[in-house]
């Protein structure tokens, strides 16, 4: 049992006929986080109850019900799932994914301060939850370290939407502001106006403390903070702890800023600014510089197309070039522009160049020395050109090789599908059809939930990012684990129940009377087969982990009411739960008229609530004294009749000295009795014969 069940009346309790709230979570201001038991679909889940102080409150209860409604209109891996909302009595509760683990808040109390990758890491699950729901329409209001919940096997979810509204009613009502005071946005402390932008700012908040370990504003009271949200900036978390990089300066800086207008839009904005961050950050945004197309070379003077455009003997500059493959002599005698090393565009030396070579008139379309070299040069550049330009093309085909390797190709990363509870065959299909495929050899272990021979679990688990065609490890169900059962009939049921708890899963008891068992000692447990067939635990010694165990509990013996009234007997009954069914009344020569004579429980066993039929005395049958058989009859005959209706009889002494020489009771006929013929009398009466003497 768990160790707050004495002191917490909701734990043992079954909500709405379908979850046992097992043990408290956590305990906020507005509700309780209990775990429970979805026994319907056998699954362990989180059950969000409200305060019984705060159920008579409508604000509050809409409230909480609006939690559940704006959480359960979302679906994301990064956020916390919704299953189910109601209300039972005075109960308003909310049932939700149950994550183990542990929380930001308990993270950072640990640890103090995350380094930049941990933090980014966190920073970018809750974004990506949180800009489900912004697209969604809904804003959270409440972000805060308490409500980043790190699961063990390393998910990270948003959950606690206790606070969320639509964007489009983003105005808080009453002079309350909602939301924790330390990662209140300015507007929401000056003018209780809240939209996406409001979260934007809250996450900024935890980035800083993420990466400082503290809060940017302190004060001895929560005004002080407010006030400090609304005037002041917050500053670089660079400035408290050294090496963290301007990137996350920059984002904290950027969500909380003290304009809404110049924060992010919402959360989808801020995590693809991440992303582009990351990608410059590792290379993968490069600019290329090219050469220009548009170069401009110096053309030999001469005859042919470039003299005719100048004056003869004159150096001629035309655009376009060096872009035009040589053809002729002129043509290949051109001088390339050069790079411009700091931006990449061409630069036109003419004026300082070198004189552009020129033809000798004894020895047409031969170049000088100087011409020669310069001509050199421009086909060298050319060369480097093309080399650099297939180096960018092949580099791009490599490059796009990669991108289709690791994407769609046989290298990309695919999710382990969800097969739990699936058969080995179609496990495995599941598997090929994400180009995936199931190792040879499959693991065991128990699992009270899944079937044995069903698929348990995956290695690596499931929705984990594996390379395609990697090998998964199917783990099949054993079923549960077997659990030696301890002693049960006979013992007090808080002795039974202490020991069966912590293993099995404890279903409502069964109460009924027991002439046989002292009350509240267990009379008999069942559970349930493979089959789904009830199972007598006390014919087995040993039962499955978890399984469900109903305990019958004796209500000691139903109360004797034999020999009282029935105003006793219905006290007497309705004490312990039962009630007087029907009455009948018979003669009874050793009960009193009015008492009961007998009783007998209409059902069986008997349960509170049966009825118990009783027969009432009315004292003993009433008799008639007759006159045939008696009146004209000898003194023995009549006694003869007269006892044999349960009477007894009196008969006078004879006086006539006659009488003792005869038998004379068997020859003097009886001439009348007391009481007379036809009077009423009771078994037991005595009745006086007379007779003459």
């Amino acid at each position: 049992m768990s160790t707050n069940a004495a002191t917490d009346p909701m734990i043992g309790r079954m909500i709405d006929q379908r979850y046992r709230v097992r043990s408290r979570i956590a305990r906020g201001g507005m509700a309780t986080v209990y775990l429970a038991t979805d026994v319907r679909l056998e699954r362990r889940v989180a059950i969000k109850i409200m305060h019984g102080h705060l159920a008579d409150d409508q604000a509050f209860r809409e409230r909480f019900i609006q939690e559940a409604r704006s959480a359960a209109r979302l679906s994301h891996p990064n956020l916390v799932g919704v299953y189910d909302q109601g209300a039972e009595d005075d109960t308003a509760y909310i049932v939700m994914e149950y994550i183990p683990g542990i929380t930001l808040r308990d993270l950072l109390q640990e640890h103090h301060a995350l380094t930049p990758e941990q933090a980014t890491d966190i920073l970018r699950a809750v974004l990506a939850g949180l800009a489900s729901a912004h697209r969604a329409g809904i804003v959270h209001r409440d972000l805060k370290p308490e409500n980043v919940l790190l699961a063990d096997d390393g998910r990270i979810k948003l959950g606690d939407f206790g606070l969320a509204r639509a964007t489009t009613a983003n105005t808080a009502t009453g002079a309350a502001l909602l939301g924790t005071i330390a990662y209140l946005s300015p507007e929401l402390v000056t003018r209780g106006a809240a939209d996406s932008r409001s979260d934007i700012y809250a996450l900024g908040i935890m980035l800083y403390e993420m990466l400082t370990g503290e809060q940017p504003y302190k004060g001895e009271q929560p005004m002080q903070i407010a006030y400090q949200h609304a005037n002041d900036s917050v500053p670089a978390p660079s400035a408290a702890v050294a090496g963290v990089p301007p990137e996350l300066d920059e984002l904290v800086a950027w969500s909380t800023a003290r304009d809404p207008e110049d924060r992010p839009r919402d959360a989808r904005e801020m995590l693809d600014h991440m992303a582009g961050n990351q990608q410059r950050a590792t290379g993968q945004y490069r600019t290329a510089v090219l050469r220009p197309e548009n170069a401009t070379a110096i053309l030999p003077s001469g005859g042919g197309a470039g003299s005719a455009a100048g004056a003869p003997g004159a150096n001629t500059l035309a655009a376009g070039a060096a872009a035009a493959a040589p053809s002729s002599p002129d043509s290949a005698d051109a001088t390339a522009i050069i790079q411009s090393p700091d931006r990449g565009r061409p630069v036109n030396r003419g004026r300082n160049a070198p004189p552009g070579p020129r033809r000798t008139g004894s020895q047409p379309g031969v170049l000088s020395p100087a011409g020669q070299r310069l001509a050199d040069q421009s086909a060298k550049r050319r060369k480097r050109g093309w080399i650099l330009l297939s180096v960018v093309v092949v580099l791009a085909l490599i490059g796009a090789g990669f991108g289709w390797y690791f994407g769609p190709g046989p290298g990309g990363n695919v999710r382990i599908p969800e097969v739990t509870g699936k058969s080995v065959s179609q496990a495995r299909q599941l598997l090929e059809a994400q180009g995936l495929h199931a190792a040879s050899k499959t693991g065991t272990r128990f699992d009270a939930v899944v079937a044995k021979g069903q698929v348990s679990t995956t290695k690596p688990a499931a929705q984990r990012e594996v390379q395609r065609g990697s090998a998964v490890q199917l783990v099949v169900s054993s079923g549960p684990r077997m659990i030696a059962l301890p002693a049960i009939v006979g013992q007090p049921i808080s002795t039974v129940t202490a020991a069966l708890d912590d293993d099995f899963e404890l279903q409502d008891n069964r109460y009924e009377f027991s002439a046989d068992a002292a009350k509240d000692t267990v009379i008999a447990a069942t559970g349930r087969a493979s089959g789904g067939k009830a199972l007598d635990l006390t014919s087995v010694k040993a039962y499955g982990e978890t399984g469900p165990v109903t305990l019958t509990v004796s209500l000691g013996p139903v109360p004797d009411v034999v020999g009282k009234t029935v105003d006793e007997a219905s006290a007497a009954l309705d004490d312990v739960g039962l009630i007087l069914g029907a009455r009948t009344e018979e003669y009874d020569e050793s009960v009193p008229s009015g008492q009961i004579v007998s009783a007998a429980v209409q059902d069986s066993p008997a349960v509170r609530g049966s009825a118990v039929d009783v027969v009432v005395s009315k004292g003993p049958t009433p008799i008639t004294v007759p006159e045939d058989g008696v009146v004209g009859e000898t003194i023995n005959d009549a006694t003869a009749t007269l006892e044999g209706l349960g009477l007894k009889v009196s008969v006078p002494d004879c006086t006539n000295i006659l009488c003792g020489f005869y038998d004379w009771k068997s020859k003097l006929p009886v001439t009348g009795t007391d009481p007379g013929a036809g009077a009423t009398v009771y078994r037991g009466d005595t009745v006086t014969l007379s007779y003459d003497q």
